[in-house]
């Protein structure tokens, strides 16, 4: 029996949402690291965007949603409006910010899940 949809795109986005709070973190380690660009993730809409849902395989040489889905993103460098004299561009207020994002998204993720195996369970009862 395949994993329900729903499960697995949780679990994506738990995989994102880890890696996202990995590349903030080295962010912050490197804050009076001189020339250290800042980077981050592109949002999660942007890989499920490019997964689509409407991928069929009716070959076995074609790509399979599951490959599409599960390519890791490569980090890409924030915008370095705040570069300071070193050349450091580590805004902490914003990785701050983006922490509490981070935060708040595996929250719902988590309550998301929750509530949907208490659904499962309650119809196999």
């Amino acid at each position: 029996m395949s994993q329900p949809y729903l499960f697995a795109l949780a679990s994506q986005k738990a995989n994102w949402l880890h890696e996202r709070q990995a590349l903030v973190a080295e962010n912050v380690a490197n804050v009076n690291t001189p020339g250290y660009k800042a980077t981050d993730m592109k949002p999660f809409s942007v890989l499920l965007d490019k997964a689509g849902e409407g991928l069929l395989t009716t070959n076995p040489a074609h790509f399979s949603l599951a490959s599409v889905a599960q390519t890791p993103e490569r980090p890409e460098p924030t915008d370095a409006s705040e570069t300071t004299l070193s050349g450091n561009s580590v805004s902490l207020e914003g990785e701050m910010v983006k922490l509490g994002d981070i935060n708040r998204s595996q929250s719902l993720n988590t309550n998301i899940q929750r509530v949907f195996h208490q659904m499962v369970m309650s119809v196999l009862k």
